[in-house]
């Protein structure tokens, strides 16, 4: 789990940059890097869902994947849980600073859990103690971790619980994973993931559209298993 505690080390020291300087910059300064990143990230979720090699699968997985999370509220207990860090830690808190480190919480932490980059860079560390793309990610998610913060505040930081948890779990996996996990199934869930960034980006980022994102997450897992059914049925391709 080499690599995952350098990406932690490393959105820890970028949030607690922009958290201390991130203030002394104008509201239209905060804006733009806002909006920037926003461009960034729909722009970067648009080229991951191009890995698909089947939109349908994309779709299916996406749809299903929206249901499940709906029934199991996903988005709403992460929004449950950030509030709950945030009167944890902050107790005079009030309701617009709750929502916004809510927003950072929940953002920063799908950010930085969802792409190609986590699972296969975990699967690498676990199985072969290789975290040379963690490493890569970490650097990223660091400057990452300094925008966001300035604009959404210390939310941001508190994503490192989800990056522990989730990159974590992956790596300690790995070997199962690694066993389980094809290169078209890859591919679907670099694709699914793709679509979940583009929506943080309109949502949470450039604020064109609520959308509960986290409600989309099981569809990371119903890409592969679609995958794997459609091999088992001798469907070419995969």
């Amino acid at each position: 789990m080499t690599g995952t505690f350098l990406n932690i080390i490393a959105v820890l020291i970028g949030g607690s940059l922009g958290t201390l300087f991130g203030a002394r910059l104008p509201e239209r300064i905060r804006e733009s890097v806002l909006w920037a990143l926003g461009l960034f990230t729909i722009a970067l979720g648009a080229k991951m869902t191009f890995d698909s090699h089947n939109a349908l699968i994309t779709l299916g997985s996406v749809l299903l994947g929206g249901l499940l999370g709906e029934w199991w509220r996903i988005d709403e207990g992460l929004k449950r849980f950030g509030g709950w860090l945030e009167a944890r830690f902050n107790r005079s808190a009030s309701a617009e600073s709750t929502a916004r480190f809510i927003r950072g919480y929940v953002s920063a932490s799908l950010i930085f859990c969802v792409g190609p980059m986590t699972i296969l860079g975990a699967i690498q560390d676990g199985l072969k103690g290789d975290f040379q793309l963690l490493a890569i990610k970490s650097v990223l998610d660091g400057f990452a971790a300094l925008a966001f913060s300035a604009s959404l505040g210390i939310g941001v930081m508190f994503s490192v619980i989800t990056i522990f948890l989730y990159q974590g779990a992956l790596s300690l996996l790995a070997g199962q994973a690694d066993r389980l996990l094809t290169t078209p199934m890859i591919d679907e869930m670099t694709a699914v993931g793709g679509l979940l960034v583009m929506g943080i980006g309109f949502s949470a980022l450039l604020e064109l559209r609520p959308i509960r994102v986290a409600n989309y997450l099981p569809a990371l897992v119903v890409a592969p298993v679609v995958v794997a059914v459609l091999r088992q049925l001798g469907v070419a391709g995969f």
